[in-house]
């Protein structure tokens, strides 16, 4: 299962890492080069202290943060989030794991091979599995597991509660080999991604019946087979204890337990100081103050004038500056009570934070642009691909990226990322940052500087009274609006604060596509991909910049949906320089702040957006968890649109067919070219811009091993523990050039 980031709540039914908010590949690539050149390596590395488990003390307790105690242990649920993926992680059997490059690899604990024995008539895999392999229950793991997770997840069933099958519909049968290690999955169509099944694999108490699928492993999970096994689930102390597994037949856990405790995210800091938990992810602003502490200065709000001094002699000063007169005299008010305390807490913290360091990577994951191309100006492709002409991909990734030492490159590819085996730089079927190029494709689609605007307050109002009412009745509360000229107040603190879519599908548009035309095959005969340029000859209208578009009467203004939590920072920050970039070429943004809880659930998922920022988690199987991104939306049975997870309401036939074809190859390279096709056609839509892969921040006490910003890789959870007393660990490769 997948959640977004940044904050907001989005779900995406995908098999990677459990969360909103491309010019070129780290290495140029040569003409000539193969599959695995262009895949090229991950742009950052993991950090996780690596140690050998011979330096590995034996034993203790490592307190973990996390966003909550999950309310299902059962990642096939809707409502599973990143702690349920966590502990299934470590406590349940997965037949593959990913490795450092984001990549499939066998997991020898539980499985000695499995490989595909018969083609015809029908594609046939065979599991071989460890003989030692057993449930927490001494019960071996066998086909009998295998064949009750197949009827859970096959779809045939609507008594189970399941938010995803893919690639289980298409399993014919599951039956014993030759002996009990031995499972044959025979498949009624092929299917490339079957390696992405049976991870996590759950035992046939749960997935049996509908009952104990539904209700079964909500509340803690009784029969596991990891390193670790769920001892007690107290949701009053909003904390998950794992603890070692007696039957478990790999390397022991270094670990004695694991406490998974739920600490929000503005109060990390303060619990890494306090000893509440010695592992957690954070923002960036906490990286701030946790080197600073290292540094022995000030951070966050009182970096600056003071950050050469001690904290707490920075907030004394800080404090002083900002008192009047008379504060200064009278010694004893609870003002200067209180700020003392505040003196001494910081001091104390920042004196305990030096124990701490960062460690950081990029996440499976890459933050988007996302253009509603349902109704209104982003209908038009043209206007699409004039938003995403308009943009330096490579400046906003420098934004979110660079202040936090993390390479800047920006993403190149919707289905895959740098160093994953389906990776490739397709950006170039849009093309790049061409501010004039953006104007071009703004006039040829009817968009003029200085055009008639009508009047149309009173319409404007009711609109904007049945929208408030609507979102009253579905948020709860109403968004801020602001009209935004590239100069957004909080945008801009923000922004201080931080260092060819051919046959395409739109809804409202099933039969007005621009289709190909004389245009289209200009264009492709000037080696451009269709509709991703101008015509040639058709120019900017003078002074295009400096005035807002019109067309039929009616300015060019698009919606901005943002969320307003305090760690959306980050997208609020981005949201601004887009806002910006997107100016230069006459179009303007009304940016709409709204809660968390809102932004996806009412606005992304309910399509009231013009232009929206949330993150995609990447998947080393694109062919089965992608396509319900990008799949062409489609009548369900009741007259609705089904738009799965393709909330861009944009897709196209062609990108469909890639899709299907890439899932049914045994051909590796067939289906890597293939993906590769899909994914030139999705940037060629431009209704998903790829900005920048997103940071991974993590904070760990310093004689926390094997355990930090974990990058692509599955965590090896019984290598995690603490360096043994006068132990080191050898130089990073970083640290010893």
């Amino acid at each position: 299962m997948s959640k977004p980031y940044d904050g907001v709540g989005l779900r995406a039914v995908m098999r990677s890492v459990a969360f909103l908010t491309a010019g070129a590949l780290a290495v140029p690539l040569l003409t000539g080069c193969g599959a695995e050149d262009e895949a090229g390596k991950p742009l950052a590395g993991q950090e996780i202290a690596p140690a050998a488990r011979a330096l590995v003390a034996d034993g203790g307790t490592l307190h973990w943060a996390v966003d909550s105690v999950p309310e299902t242990f059962n990642t096939f649920q809707s409502d599973a989030d990143a702690t349920t993926t966590r502990v299934a992680q470590a406590v349940l059997p997965s037949m593959y794991r990913i490795d450092a490059n984001g990549r499939a690899r066998r997991n020898a604990d539980y499985l000695e091979s499995a490989k595909v024995v018969d083609t015809e008539p029908k594609q046939v895999v065979l599991y071989k599995l460890n003989q030692q392999a057993v449930w927490s229950d001494g019960r071996e793991i066998g086909a009998a597991d295998f064949a009750a997770q197949w009827r859970a997840l096959s779809g045939k069933d609507s008594a189970y509660w399941t938010a995803r099958n893919a690639g289980y519909e298409r399993i014919e049968k599951i039956e014993r080999g030759d002996n009990d290690l031995e499972v044959r999955v025979t498949f009624s169509r092929p299917y490339s991604d079957w390696q992405s099944l049976f991870s996590p694999l759950y035992p046939k108490d749960v997935m049996g019946t509908p009952t104990s699928f539904n209700d079964g492993a909500r509340r803690t999970l009784k029969v596991t087979a990891g390193p670790f096994l769920v001892k007690k689930v107290d949701r009053k102390k909003a904390q998950v204890r794992l603890t070692r597994n007696p039957r478990w037949w790999g390397q022991p856990a270094k670990l004695s337990e694991i406490r998974l405790t739920t600490v929000p995210r503005t109060e990390r800091a303060a619990a890494l100081a306090s000893g509440k938990v010695e592992l957690a992810e954070i923002d960036p602003a906490d990286v701030q103050r946790i080197e600073g502490a290292a540094k022995g200065t000030a951070a966050g709000p009182l970096a600056g004038p003071g950050a050469g001094r001690t904290a707490a002699k920075a907030l004394e000063s800080w404090a002083l500056a900002h008192g009047s007169d008379d504060e200064a005299a009278e010694h004893e008010t609870k003002a200067r009570k209180g700020l003392r305390k505040a003196i001494a807490r910081w001091e104390r913290q920042q004196k305990a934070l030096k124990d701490f360091e960062v460690r950081r990577s990029l996440e499976p994951a890459y933050t988007q642009l996302a253009l509603n191309g349902a109704d209104g100006p982003l209908a038009d492709e043209r206007v699409r691909r004039a938003v995403a002409r308009a943009l330096d991909r490579r400046k906003l990734a420098e934004l979110v990226l660079k202040p936090l030492g993390l390479p800047v490159e920006p993403v190149g590819s919707h289905l895959a990322l740098s160093g994953q085996e389906a990776y490739a730089d397709n950006s170039g079927a849009l093309g790049g940052q061409d501010t004039a190029e953006a104007r071009a494709l703004l006039a040829d689609a009817g968009w003029v500087a200085g055009g008639p605007v009508k009047e149309e307050k009173k319409e404007k109002k009711e609109k904007e009274q049945k929208e408030e009412k609507k979102g009253e009745k579905a948020a709860g509360a109403k968004g801020e609006k602001s009209e935004d000229d590239g100069s957004d107040a909080e945008g801009s603190d923000d922004e201080k604060s931080q260092g060819g879519s051919d046959g395409a599908y739109i809804v409202g548009e099933d039969d007005k596509g621009h289709g190909t035309d004389d245009r289209q095959l200009a264009q492709e005969r000037q080696g451009g991909a269709p509709g991703a340029y101008a015509p040639r000859g058709t120019r900017a209208p003078a002074g295009a910049a400096a005035g807002a578009l019109a067309k039929d009467g009616k300015a060019l203004s698009l919606r901005f949906v943002l969320p307003s939590g305090p760690g959306s920072e980050p997208l609020r920050t981005v949201a601004a320089r887009i806002t910006k970039m997107l100016e230069k070429v006459g179009i303007r943004t009304e940016t709409v702040k709204v809660t968390d809880e809102s932004y996806f659930k009412d606005h992304i998922a309910a399509g009231q957006y013009d232009l929206a920022l949330y993150s995609w988690p990447a998947t080393a199987f694109p062919a089965t968890d992608a396509r319900p991104i990008y799949a062409k939306p489609v009548p369900a049975a009741d007259g609705s649109l089904s738009v799965e997870q393709n909330y861009t309401r944009v897709g196209t036939d062609q990108v469909d067919q890639l899709f299907d074809r890439a899932s049914i190859t045994l051909d590796a390279n067939e289906e890597r070219s293939l993906i590769r096709k899909a994914d030139s056609r999705i940037w060629a839509t431009a209704a998903s811009i790829p900005l920048y892969q997103r940071p991974q921040l993590t904070a760990a006490r310093k004689s926390v091993v094997n355990a930090g910003a974990f990058g692509f890789q599955t965590p090896v959870y019984e290598d995690m523990g603490f360096l043994k007393k006068g132990s080191q660990l050898p130089p990073s490769p970083a640290e010893s050039e």
